[in-house]
C-alpha cells in the first residue's frame, strides 16, 4: 500500500507514439519515440514487442505513460517514462484515452 500522498507524486500524461521499433537482439523490447509536447520527444524502452509483432501499428497511437520516472538504461538505450497497460497470462491492452486528448495531456 502506498499513500495517497505517494500518488500525487505519479506523473501521469497521454503521449502520442511517434514512432516503434523492435530494439535488435531481443524478443519484448520496442523502442518508442513519444511526443508529450515538450521540447523534444521522448525515447521510452517498453517490453510489449511480443504483443505488437509489426510494432508500426503503434505509430499514431495516443497512450497513457507515467512521465516523472528516473531515467533508466535498458539495453543500452536510455528510457525517460513508462507506457501503461493492463495484462494477465492470455489478454493484453494498453491504457488509451477513450476520447482525443493532446500529447502531455496530464491524469487529474
Amino acid at each position: 500500500m502506498i499513500t495517497i500522498d505517494d500518488f500525487k507524486k505519479v506523473e501521469i500524461k497521454a503521449g502520442k507514439i511517434m514512432s516503434a521499433e523492435k530494439v535488435g537482439e531481443t524478443d519484448r523490447l520496442l523502442r518508442l519515440i513519444v511526443d508529450f509536447a515538450e521540447e523534444a520527444p521522448r525515447q521510452i524502452i517498453s517490453g510489449i514487442a511480443l504483443h505488437f509483432p509489426d510494432a508500426s501499428v503503434l505509430v499514431g497511437k495516443t497512450c497513457t505513460f507515467i512521465t516523472n520516472l528516473e531515467p533508466r538504461m535498458i539495453k543500452g538505450l536510455e528510457s525517460n517514462g513508462m507506457l501503461l497497460a493492463l495484462s494477465t497470462d492470455t489478454e493484453f491492452s494498453l491504457l488509451e484515452p477513450s476520447t482525443p486528448v493532446s500529447p502531455g495531456t496530464s491524469a487529474k
